[in-house]
């Protein structure tokens, strides 16, 4: 029995008393309905009776047979199995009193509160009191200790009543008056109990006195329950008395007691094998989930390790494009299906560990480890992917400018070098006179000083093919042959020049006459006709930068190279003034000239119209470089812009990393709140994703406009990127540990104070070195280097002694090394929070365990040693029999029948050998 003096200060009496308190409180002014005092006359006699026959006595009359209090006595006696202080044997009425005091004091005892209920009210026979009284007898021994799923009392028996009639048809238990007036649902309750004892299909519905008369009667022959009311006393009632029907309800229920016990066995089954099931579901999700991950990453790898080279710029920028959608499309799906696998991992985890389950080791190559280490991998070949599609544009970049280059050289050379054969082929020398002759040797001369000139265009121009081939550049095929054709022709050039050089010189000694004033024409019109040629090529030669100061050094030269056309200016006017001294000389002699100067080709008109080209082209050098110029100023403004953004970013991202360190040690209120503002927490830093995404567009157009470096920022998109993923990832954690804690706390039964003393006691005992912005500084570190390195929300084993001390334990070396062995099994000397919570939880609380669910099905076998598929289908819902079945294993046992399954072994399977 339960002490209900001591139960008054637990809050799980509470509801209970609190009902009988009103129950009891009988209005002294107040008389019962007629038929009500009627019917709790007849039910409440035929209750005593059933009790006091054991004693060899009954009642007749309930408010006479209990004035002298002896037969109350009597009936508290056998009802409560316990004995009674000696009554008084006198016929006065002080000793009456005595008596029924001494009966209302063992009722008091129980914990009952007797309101307005006194001796004298029984004894002077007061038919409301003493009915009163009565009923809080049946209350406190019939009905107050009847339980179903963590409801008592009144509550109770009507859960019961609806359980057991559910799949009765015309049958909805709904209270314990009009509900029973049709009698069906009496017969309900003795049919789903002792079908053998009704005939259910037979009643109807429209016959209520032959219903409750055969319930009655059954009842009363086959399951000693007494005959408590007439079936005309419920049915001429409009509404029947509560407090009859109840005391009747309540005998069914102690009649059927037995069955109960197998109900509640097979209800505890059914919530293991439920979590079983779960469990398994969530272990074959994991499964699916990491294997298709690791899949993805498998898929993905030799993708992004990759090397093939492409062609040119635009298909490696196709390359870039490609890489930037699997970035910001592709991944971050796979991002989020890492962690939600992490979670679901932690959880899983956490509900075996509460269920006293074994703990779940994923298959080969699916754990945790084993996918952080393929992400790992993963994260390694896209950064060597991305710096390979950077490094090779720039490659291709600079090819494309190297052959651009060589063709407009080798076509430059190839120009002057038409005709050059034919040239030096000729006899003209033969028929020439002897001024002719030396007019050819001296145009001989100039045209070695020019030959001279071009040789160093012939070098840049191989030496730009061996670069070529070099860096691997696709057409070397085409540039080489074009190189070796202009080389072969230079050779043959040079040894043309030489044997012509010879043949003039043989002739000189004949021909001895020569315009001096043609020969040093012909002598400063070629270097500076060269030099033309040379400021023309480097104005239109192609330029590639990359920054500013590139940019501005090109313009530095260019200035330079203005800065010296005065005095050139003054090299071509003084060129054409021999031209004019020649003229004013022909004319002053009457000297009739031939036309050309025999000595060169370089009239005053090509050297005046080369000059004008070149003039004409400095402006337009200008232009270039002034546009090139905004350009680069354009990307150092792109550079700022992305800078700006991502120096705020990274301050955003930084400061929310602090301050989930912080939540994360300083969370107060409920856990409910703690979820609460977390995911509210969450759904702010998902706000901020818009900033990413502006973020991503300037670097975007970073990469497009080819931008290599950034001196306004010491972030990179890969950094930001990798500590927006951990952000997200933090808090995703934070939620998912405050998620297990509240798992931890409705399993164990840990109220929320319970928890919140132990993380109290947890926090003032956990010496972590370093505040909390050591942390922060943790993970900053980790942001730029990709890893981090931290401990937090754990103590040393010396602290925790003193936390467990401070909590009330008093420990010994043996039993504290006990208790280390449990919440540090791997000897690292530390102990978490989590790891303390179930250690607290465990030695305080109640959970099932493999002795409990062996004694359940113990129960549903009667006893027996194995259990069989009827019996399983019988006592068990279908899913959860068949679930059963398909697992035990036969039973091989002495006694064993065909077809006997072994529980035992099945159930010490579901928590591990270590249990029992």
């Amino acid at each position: 029995m339960v002490d209900y003096h001591a139960a008054n200060n637990q809050s799980s009496a509470g509801g209970v008393q609190t009902y009988m308190e009103q129950e009891n409180d009988w209005d002294r002014d107040l008389l019962l309905d007629p038929a009500w005092e009627k019917q709790q006359r007849k039910t409440f006699t035929a209750w005593c009776n059933s009790h006091l026959r054991k004693a060899g006595t009954q009642i007749e009359n309930i408010e006479e047979d209990f004035r002298d209090g002896l037969k109350l006595m009597l009936l508290l006696e056998v009802i409560s199995g316990e004995r009674l202080p000696k009554p008084e044997r006198g016929k006065m009425r002080v000793h009456k009193i005595n008596n029924v005091n001494k009966a209302l004091d063992f009722i008091a005892s129980k914990g009952v509160k007797l309101v307005s209920i006194g001796a004298e009210e029984i004894v002077d026979g007061n038919a409301k009191m003493t009915l009163g009284m009565i009923w809080t007898i049946i209350l406190r021994f019939a009905i107050q200790d009847i339980s179903v799923e963590e409801t008592s009392a009144k509550e109770g028996l009507l859960l019961w009543c609806q359980r057991k009639t559910a799949p009765y048809k015309n049958v909805n238990v709904q209270n314990f008056h009009i509900s029973w007036k049709d009698g069906l649902a009496f017969n309900a309750l003795i049919h789903r109990h002792r079908p053998d004892l009704i005939d259910y299909d037979s009643l109807r519905k429209d016959d209520p006195v032959t219903n409750l008369n055969n319930a009655f009667e059954v009842a009363e022959k086959h399951l000693d329950i007494p005959k408590m009311l007439d079936a005309e006393d419920i049915v001429n009632t409009a509404r029947p008395d509560e407090k009859a029907i109840m005391t009747y309800v309540s005998s069914f229920y102690h009649a059927f007691s037995g069955a109960q016990k197998a109900e509640t066995a097979a209800n505890r089954i059914c919530k293991v094998l439920a979590v079983n099931q779960e469990n398994e579901q969530m272990m074959e999700d994991y499964e699916k989930l990491a294997s298709e991950l690791l899949e993805w990453i498998r898929r993905t790898i030799p993708w992004l390790e990759n090397r093939t080279q492409e062609k040119t710029v635009q298909d490696m920028q196709a390359k870039q494009e490609d890489f930037r959608d699997y970035r910001c499309v592709h991944k971050p799906p796979k991002v989020q299906e890492k962690c939600q696998l992490e979670i679901s991992f932690n959880t899983l985890q956490t509900k075996l560990r509460l269920s006293n389950r074994p703990a779940f080791m994923p298959s080969e190559g699916r754990m945790v480890s084993d996918i952080n280490g393929a992400w790992h991998t993963l994260e390694g070949a896209e950064k060597g992917y991305e710096e390979w599609i950077l490094s090779e544009i720039r490659r291709l970049e600079r090819l494309e400018h190297l052959a651009e280059k060589f063709h407009q050289k080798a076509a430059i050379h190839e120009s002057w070098t038409d005709g050059k054969e034919a040239m030096l082929t000729q006899k003209d020398y033969e028929t020439s006179t002897l001024s002719e002759v030396k007019a050819l040797l001296r145009k001989h001369e100039a045209f070695e000083s020019d030959l001279a000139a071009h040789q160093d265009r012939v070098e840049q121009i191989a030496a730009i093919a061996q670069e070529l081939n070099e860096l691997d550049y696709y057409d070397s095929a085409s540039v080489n042959a074009r190189c070796q054709k202009i080389c072969d022709q230079w050779d043959v050039l040079g040894a043309l020049t030489q044997s012509r050089k010879e043949s003039l010189e043989r002739t000189e000694k004949q021909l001895e006459s020569i315009d001096e004033l043609y020969l040093e024409y012909a002598k400063r019109a070629a270097p500076f006709n060269n030099w033309m040629e040379g400021a023309m090529e480097d104005l239109q030669d192609m330029f590639i930068v990359h920054n500013i100061e590139e940019i501005q050094g090109l313009i530095t030269a260019h200035e330079q190279f203005k800065s010296t056309l005065a005095e050139a200016n003054k090299e071509r006017e003084a060129i054409q003034a021999i031209q004019a001294e020649v003229q004013k000389i022909a004319q002053s002699n009457g000297i009739k000239l031939s036309g050309a100067n025999p000595y060169t080709t370089i009239t005053p008109e090509s050297i005046d119209n080369k000059w004008e080209k070149a003039m004409d082209m400095v402006p337009l050098r200008d232009n270039a470089l002034q546009d090139e110029l905004n350009k680069q100023n354009s990307n150092d403004t792109l550079r700022a812009k992305f800078a700006t953004q991502a120096n705020t970013v990274g301050a955003y991202i930084q400061a929310k990393m602090e301050e989930i360190g912080r939540i994360s040690i300083e969370m107060n209120g409920t856990l409910e709140d703690q979820l609460t503002n977390l995911r509210e927490y969450q759904k702010t830093i998902m706000s901020y994703m818009p900033e990413i995404n502006t973020l991503e567009g300037y670097h975007q157009l970073i990469q497009e406009a080819l931008i290599f470096d950034n001196q306004y920022t010491s972030y990179t998109m890969e950094h930001l990127r990798v500590g927006w993923e951990q952000l997200l990832t933090t808090i995703a954690r934070t939620i998912n540990e405050v998620e297990n804690q509240i798992l931890t706390r409705d399993a164990k039964g840990i109220s929320q104070e319970q928890l919140q003393e132990y993380r109290a006691s947890f926090n003032h005992f956990d010496k972590v070195r370093g505040p909390s912005s050591a942390l922060t500084a943790c993970l900053l570190h980790w942001l730029c280097t990709f890893y981090t390195d931290y401990r937090s929300g754990q103590m040393v084993s010396d602290d925790f002694r003193a936390l467990l001390i401070s909590t009330g334990n008093s420990l010994g070396d043996s039993e504290f090394s006990r208790i280390m062995g449990i919440v540090d099994p791997n000897g690292s000397g530390a102990v978490t929070f989590q790891a303390f919570i179930d250690f607290m939880s465990r030695e305080t609380t109640d959970t099932d365990t493999a002795d409990q669910v062996i004694a359940s099905f113990k129960i549903l076998a009667a006893d027996k040693n194995f259990i069989t598929a009827d019996e399983l289908r019988r006592e068990l819902p279908p899913d959860q029999a068949e679930y059963c079945i398909a697992r035990m294993a036969p039973y091989t046992g002495p006694d064993a029948i065909p077809g006997a399954l072994d529980y035992m072994s099945f159930s010490t399977a579901l928590y591990g050998e270590s249990d029992l």
